[in-house]
Formats: C-alpha cells, structure tokens, sequence
C-alpha cells in the first residue's frame, strides 16, 4: 500500500530580500502584491498547525541594505527556514563592485545560517533577452558566490537561473523585470520541492508550448510602451540615487500566525 510522502516539520518561514520576494509582480484585485513566498507559506501552513510567516523584503533594496535593514532582525526571529535572495539588483547597475557584493552576500549568509534549521538560497531567473546578456557576467559571478556559500554553510540552493521555463518572456510582466503570477507559482513550486515536500507540480520547469512570436508592430509597441513606463523611469531613479523601495516597509515585518487568504474570513468568524 502506497503512502504519501510526509511533510518536513516547519513550523515558521521568514523570507528576506527585494522586489522578487516581495511579490512583483503578482498583484491581487486589492492592490497588493503575492508572490512566491506567499504562495510557499500557504502551503507549508496547511500541513502545519499554528504555521508562522514573515517577509521583509522591499523592492529595490541592495544587498548592502539588505544586509542593514532584514538580516539582523530575521535572524532574530529563529525561524525553521529562511530564504535570502539578494544581489541582483546590485548587479544591473551600471557600476558595480562585485567583491563588495560578494562580501556582503557572505556577511549575511554567516548570519542566517546559524539562526535557522534551513537556510535556502537561490540562483535567480533570468528573461531571455539583451538586459540578461549585457549583465551575464556578473550574474554569473554572483551565482557562483551563491553556490560557495551554500556548500560552505549547508544551505540549500534553488536554481531557477537554469531552468528553460523561467527564462520564457511570457513569464515576465510589462516591465521585464519581474515574474508574473505563473512564473511566481512556479518559483514556489522549486522552493517548496528543494525543502523536501512532494511535488504538486512535476512539470513547474518544463518550458510553455511555443507560440507564433508576435507581429513587428505588435513588438515595437511593445518596446516603446516599455521604454516609457518602465525603462525611463528606472534610469531616473539610478541617476538621482533614488529607489522604488523608498520609504516603504516590509512586506509582513513580524513573524505571525498564517492563514491562507481563501480561509481568512472564517478564520477571523471563529475569532
């Protein structure tokens, strides 16, 4: 007789990051944002009574104010497992130290892996395109680092960076920079199978039946709606050292009950 598999014992998830922890973007009808560490934590608390979860990540952070702003207070929070995806958006700006870059991922990476059963680091998605070819090189070098450090401290490494699927420009919003909804699930789907849960989805890697690429008009309208609204106002916020992360707090700062948004109204009936 065959059994189901049983889930590992986690009682608490704290993620820590930028905008791809934060969620976008995944927007929901109410203006916020899912994501992947959403989708994660709703699964990990339906097989685990009284399931904790925090998120601090903010879009646009650096890993230096990661390091300053999440580190210190997740790994004060002495979760089962902690995620820590940073760097990347270091790694697009047009200057880039990436020795600093590496030493800090290393400094935050020695401070979370003592604070928790499980530390899981990623190798992140790249959209097929010019930006990812232009910045390779240092992405490559940062997941590198990533794999170094894994094997150093036990931690776990998820590698979207080599899945074909996640590299679908279909998989990525308007603004080419974050995943859409399908791509966030897919992302949970790879984190969850890495923590040792049974597979929901078997196929989360395998790349989406190929379509006829679109018209020339259809792409140049494309590109200039992009240029206008997304593109434009990122190369702003670089040359006047602003970013889109200003000013806002962490996504879920405390490391609280969870309830799955579709059982929170009963929930709080009960209460």
């Amino acid at each position: 007789m065959q059994t189901n598999p049983t889930p590992p014992p986690y009682t608490s998830l704290v993620a820590v990051g930028d905008s791809f922890t934060e969620g976008m973007s995944d927007l929901l009808p109410d203006g916020s944002y899912r994501g992947w560490a959403d989708v994660l934590a709703a699964r990990m608390a339906a097989s685990a009574p009284g399931f904790r979860y925090a998120n601090l990540a903010v879009r646009g952070k650096l890993i230096g104010q990661i390091v300053d702003e999440q580190v210190e207070t997740a790994a004060a929070m002495k979760a089962d497992v902690v995620t820590l995806v940073g760097g990347l958006n270091d790694t697009l700006r047009p200057k880039c130290d990436m020795g600093r870059v590496r030493g800090l991922l290393t400094e935050a990476v020695e401070r979370l892996a003592p604070s928790c059963e499980r530390l899981v680091l990623m190798r992140s998605p790249g959209r097929q395109g010019p930006v990812l070819e232009r910045f390779r090189p240092r992405m490559e070098e940062l997941f590198a680092t990533v794999d170094e450090l894994a094997a150093r401290h036990g931690a776990l490494v998820v590698d979207l960076y080599g899945a074909p699927a996640l590299a679908d420009p279909r998989l990525w919003d308007v603004d080419r920079l974050h995943l859409t909804a399908d791509g966030h699930r897919r992302v949970a789907e790879a984190v969850w199978q890495t923590l040792g849960y049974p597979a929901e989805d078997t196929e989360w890697q395998v790349p989406m039946p190929a379509t006829a690429p679109p018209a020339w008009l259809a792409r140049r309208t494309a590109d200039v709606r992009f240029a206008r609204q997304h593109l434009l106002p990122w190369i702003a916020r670089r040359l006047t050292g602003r970013s889109s992360g200003d000013g806002l707090p962490a996504k879920r700062p405390e490391l609280l009950p969870y309830v799955h948004p579709e059982a929170r109204e009963a929930y709080e009936g009960r209460a």
